[in-house]
């Protein structure tokens, strides 16, 4: 990347500069003339000086010249007029001049709008290309340095401390001009008025640009320091986010907030020293500029006093001078901005200029990918970490590109090494990897990326579905594009225009990036086909069933599955109409109290969200009128009561953090004390003048009770019945603010909001029942897979979140989503490396069996968790410190002796 900001301004910005710069000359010729003007309104208007011998009138905007003597001759006359302008008497003299001079005002205010925008504009693509240039650099980082850096400071230099110079970009060369072409015709206006005046401005300006910068630069460099430990303290953070867990688990917060408080102290110190020299600057700054006002009313009034500078002249100088500190200020400003930004830039592009960036043509969008051919050959390949070890050290091996390879050893044998060396995450210090004698590191991104897939022991998941991080290998680049017409077409050029003149791909994101064909069908379709093919083989089916039957569908975007899904209540209801089975679930019925459900989830029989939430139903003010017209409001507050009473008096005894709290009672061990207070002012006021919050802390502990499950007998027949008087008033009432936080029950519609188990089983499960989940579980299926809807609710667990890093999903889960991208995308040669070290034994075995015994024909490369796997493979690759010590056909290595044997016996 360009070192110096300017050349990289100047590159990439050259026609748009040059226009800008081209409107600061013209809008100097305009300010020259705002500043001659005032002189002519005081002494030939207000003074009179254009009425002298008499004359009552003058003309105004006359438009003459003289013609240069060597002219007068070929003209014939000397001085040639073309307008003899208005005439005009003293005080319409006096309004047309003032006129004038507001409307060169507008003028100028015109030219600064116009120049701020385009240097804007100019500034916000510059930084968008900067940005993106930036990105793409940290794409063809090696991935070694990846280890040295924290990510938190990448996204913080791309993000933050490029964000001046976005800022400062469309002031590089504008500003100077610009300031400096005011600053100029302000001083060249006083120097004609006045040598002396001007001579005194000079000096002061003088005194400005020598002194200032030099006492900036100590400002400049606790700039930078405030700029590195910022970022430093961006990545500490970072780092105890991403080791929360770790820090809980060894009590170690304590020392994470000393660590964070001496940094922040660090900070602090710079920052203030920071301030007081930048404020002490701008004092002398300031003092300087007042300077110049001072010895204008001194020399200026003297001079004339003695007749040497008329009113007029003198009132023009001060007010062109009140115009030339601004310039001349943001002048120093803007030189010490260059300087500010400058150091920032450096820094920045030294970071994302590491040793072994790869070559921006190997990712090239248009590189061709023919397939891969010839056999794999390792060649003295020879690997260091960033430690300086070696991972690898001299390997040597060969194979056909189709062939079934495990690669074994003891742990710190390096036979991880030998799939990321394959897989161009670690780079060879010596020797190499070739295919078909074409060299790997050779190879665009087109070619390893299509037509190698690699697995790892932690594969990263993007914070998308399940669904789209199975198909992120198969998104290379856009292949269909959509169709646009009118007012999106118009918009879509103009993003394109935009982005190509940012210097940015105007690659369209709404395009459909999937390659099909790789994935080995011919649209979504049977994608979707192929999906649910590749989750049984990395048995992941039964985990995206689960988490299908706990998503929600849209039934105005997918009808027909809601349509299936009600079909499917009906079924599950007769067969729960069976007397063995009947007992484990209390449907929903409109007309009576279910005494599995919560007090809140009777009152709304419905599944709400937001404000309607059962957990926030006590803030809402529908709610609150709605209890106390019914009367209901002291009930509850009294059942509160009962229910505080009761947690006190069997949990009073027993410690802070023992089960029980959490598996029965309605209150934690910390909240015992402030219950009893409430209690004890309940027994003095009584619930009538109880205080409004108490009030809500017990109804707060009423809307969760369950008669079934919590059984303290508060819920008899008589307030079964007032609760289902307040459900249906509750519904009937509903105001329209508030209907699309609520969807009802009702026997023959989809409930939106519920998820698709709770839409089929459309009860609750009755508590005390033994393995009533897992016998329901058993009927949904029995059900769904009658209606063949297995793949329907198989495709909405697809679209399950997996959260950040794929955190909403188990260890073991990540892992087999890793391997299905791997084997989604059909690749010729797939690299594993300990890709199902987290499941179980058998699981490992089935899934090795099923991916070495496809019939697609392509080779794999195998780093294996389990030695004992590796009779199932063509040939074995037995590693140790770095060397290969065995390789060869399983049957030819599983002898007394050998490395191989020992390792697959002792697995």
């Amino acid at each position: 990347m360009e070192s110096n900001l300017f050349k990289y301004i100047w590159r990439h910005s050259k026609g748009e500069q040059l226009v800008i710069l081209l409107i600061v000359v013209l809008s100097q010729l305009f300010y020259f003339l705002s500043l001659d003007l005032p002189k002519a309104i005081v002494n030939r208007a207000i003074q009179g000086q254009a009425f002298t011998d008499g004359r009552t009138t003058t003309r105004f905007f006359p438009i003459a010249f003289d013609v240069p003597g060597f002219l007068e001759g070929l003209v014939g006359q000397k001085h040639v007029v073309l307008f003899d302008g208005f005439p005009l008497e003293q005080i319409p003299y006096l309004i047309a001049l003032s006129m004038l001079f507001l409307l060169l005002v507008i003028i100028n205010g015109v030219f600064k709008l116009q120049i701020n925008t385009q240097k804007g504009r100019m500034g916000e693509r510059m930084l968008r290309r900067l940005r993106y240039e930036l990105f793409d650099r940290v794409l063809r980082f090696p991935q070694l340095h990846f280890r040295r850096v924290k990510q938190a400071e990448i996204a913080t230099m791309i993000k933050d401390e490029v964000e001046p110079l976005g800022g400062f970009i469309g002031d590089a060369f504008v500003a100077p001009a610009f300031l400096g072409g005011q600053a100029l015709t302000a001083l060249a206006f006083i120097l004609a008025q006045s040598w002396l005046l001007g001579a005194i401005t000079v000096a002061i300006l003088l005194a400005q640009a020598i002194i200032i910068p030099k006492l900036r630069v100590k400002v400049l460099m606790l700039g930078k320091a405030r700029q590195l430990t910022a970022r430093q303290l961006a990545g500490r953070i970072a780092e105890c986010v991403d080791g929360s867990s770790d820090i809980h688990a060894h009590d170690t917060s304590n020392f994470e907030r000393a660590d964070i408080a001496t940094r922040l102290a660090r900070i602090f110190d710079i920052r203030f020293d920071l301030y007081q020299r930048k404020f002490a600057v701008k004092f002398l700054n300031n003092m300087l500029a007042q300077m110049t006002p001072f010895l204008f009313y001194l020399v200026g009034g003297y001079l004339a006093i003695t007749g040497h500078l008329d009113i007029g002249g003198l009132v023009a100088v001060i007010s062109a001078y009140k115009d030339l500190p601004g310039p001349v200020k943001e002048l120093i400003d803007w030189d010490q901005q260059r300087q500010s930004v400058q150091i920032q830039y450096e820094q920045v592009v030294d970071q994302f200029q590491p040793d072994g960036v790869l070559a921006a043509e190997l990712q090239a969008i248009d590189a061709p990918a023919p397939p891969l051919e010839g056999d794999v050959a390792f060649s003295n390949l020879t690997v260091i970490d960033e430690a300086g070890s070696r991972v690898l050290d001299g390997i040597a091996a060969n194979f056909p590109l189709t062939s079934r390879i495990a690669v074994i050893g003891p742990g710190g044998s390096g036979r991880e090494g030998l799939a990321l060396a394959l897989m161009r995450l670690m780079p060879p210090v010596a020797g190499g990897i070739s295919i078909g004698g074409k060299s790997l590191a050779e190879m665009p991104e087109a070619v390893t990326g299509r037509h190698i897939a690699y697995a790892g022991p932690e594969p990263y998941l993007f914070p998308f579905s399940v669904r789209e991080n199975l198909v992120y290998g198969l998104k290379h680049r856009p292949l269909r594009m959509p169709e646009y017409d009118g007012a999106a077409l118009a918009k879509r050029e103009a993003i394109v225009r935009e982005a190509r003149r940012s210097g940015n791909p105007d690659f369209d994101l709404n395009a459909d990036w999937i390659d099909y064909e790789s994935a080995g069908v011919d649209g979504p379709e049977a994608l979707e086909a192929r999906l649910t093919a590749l989750l049984k083989t990395i048995e992941l089916d039964e985990d995206v069933y689960q988490l299908g039957l706990r998503g929600t569908i849209n039934p105005a975007q997918r009808p027909e599955l809601a349509t299936a899904v009600v079909a499917a209540r009906r079924d599950l209801a007769q067969r729960l109409a069976d007397p063995a089975m009947a007992a484990l679930v209390e449907p929903f019925d409109p007309d009576r109290y279910n005494k599995n459900m919560s007090v809140a989830e009777n009152l709304l029989f419905g599944t709400a969200k937001d404000e309607l939430a059962p957990e926030r139903l006590i803030e809402n003010d529908y709610v609150r009128e709605l209890t106390r017209r019914l009367g209901l409001r002291d009930t509850l507050v009294d059942m509160g009561r009962q229910i505080a009473e009761t947690m006190i008096e069997i949990f009073a005894d027993l410690p802070p953090g023992h089960p029980f709290f959490e598996q029965f009672s309605f209150i934690g061990a910390e909240d015992l004390p402030q219950f009893r207070a409430i209690l004890g002012q309940l027994g003095k006021t009584g619930i009538a003048n109880l205080d409004k919050s108490a009030r809500a802390r017990l109804m707060q502990l009423t809307l969760p009770y369950i008669e079934a499950r919590h059984r303290l007998g508060l819920v008899d027949e008589a307030m079964e019945r007032r609760l289902l008087e307040a459900r249906r008033a509750f519904a009937e009432g509903l105001p329209e603010t508030l209907k699309g936080s609520i969807e009802f029950y009702d026997r023959e519609r989809y409930n939106a909001i519920a998820s698709l188990q709770d839409n089929i089983l459309f009860g609750r499960l009755v508590y005390g029942q033994a393995q009533a989940a897992q016998k329901i579980g058993r009927l949904i299926a029995e059900v769904l897979d009658a209606r063949h809807l297995r793949e329907s609710v198989l495709g909405v667990g697809l679209d399950f979140h997996v959260g950040i890093a794929g955190k909403r999903l188990t260890a073991a889960q990540r892992q087999k989503v890793g391997l299905g991208r791997a084997l989604l995308k059909r690749p010729q040669l797939l690299v594993l490396n300990e890709a199902t070290s987290l499941l179980d034994n058998a699981s490992q075995i089935r899934i090795a069996d099923s991916i070495l015994g496809s019939k697609d024909s392509f080779g794999v490369l195998w780093v294996l968790h389990r030695a004992d796997l590796a009779r199932r493979f063509d040939r074995v690759l037995v590693m140790n410190d770095g060397r290969l010590l065995e390789q060869g056909p399983p049957a030819d290595l599983d002898r007394s002796g050998t490395t191989f044997h020992e390792l697959v016996n002792a697995a």
